[in-house]
């Protein structure tokens, strides 16, 4: 960030008053720019035995499979970013269900929560972001193929979680 977007003059990286980390303040008009992480929600949406997965057709990680989510937007909540990243990406409209995961990543800024969500009907298709939708068994997961860890975790933590016959909320930091 090099001007402020109040009132267009520079700003510098310094630690303001009575903080502990370093913001970008305007040199003109005090104002504190605070970064903070993103959200990504998504799904893992299940039909019976299977898990719907969707491969990008965007970068990061164009041509990988992954979870339908994406970055939450003002004004929505992490269900509501949820679903609608679900129907974007998947044309999918499941009935969404409890926090499964929350993966934290320090390094990135970002936060990743996904919900468990029950498919009714397999009706599903390919969105703008999406190259292919497909459901799949846990045999078939095309596992090397998966474009970030977050989703590799989160389904590993999903298979155990169903063998075991349990629900928990899991926290995953890496």
């Amino acid at each position: 960030m090099k001007f402020c977007g109040h009132c267009s003059a520079p700003v510098s990286l310094v630690i303001p008053q009575g903080d502990n980390r370093h913001r970008y303040v305007c040199d003109k008009c005090d104002f504190i720019f605070y970064e903070n992480p993103r959200i990504i929600a998504g799904t893992i949406p299940v039909f019976g035995s299977k898990v719907l997965l969707c491969k990008r057709a965007i970068e990061p990680r164009l041509g990988y499979w992954t979870l339908p989510a994406g970055f939450m937007e003002n004004g929505e909540t992490t269900q509501q970013a949820a679903l609608r990243e679900t129907y974007e990406e998947a044309y999918a409209s499941p009935e969404l269900g409890p926090l499964f995961s929350v993966c934290n990543l320090p390094k990135g800024n970002q936060v990743h929560v996904f919900y468990l969500a029950h498919m009714t009907v397999a009706e599903y298709g390919s969105g703008p972001e999406s190259l292919e939708v497909k459901l799949y068994d846990e045999a078939d997961i095309p596992w090397d193929d998966i474009a970030f860890g977050t989703v590799t975790q989160t389904l590993k933590r999903f298979f155990e979680d169903r063998k075991q016959g349990i629900e928990q909320l899991h926290h995953i930091d890496f």
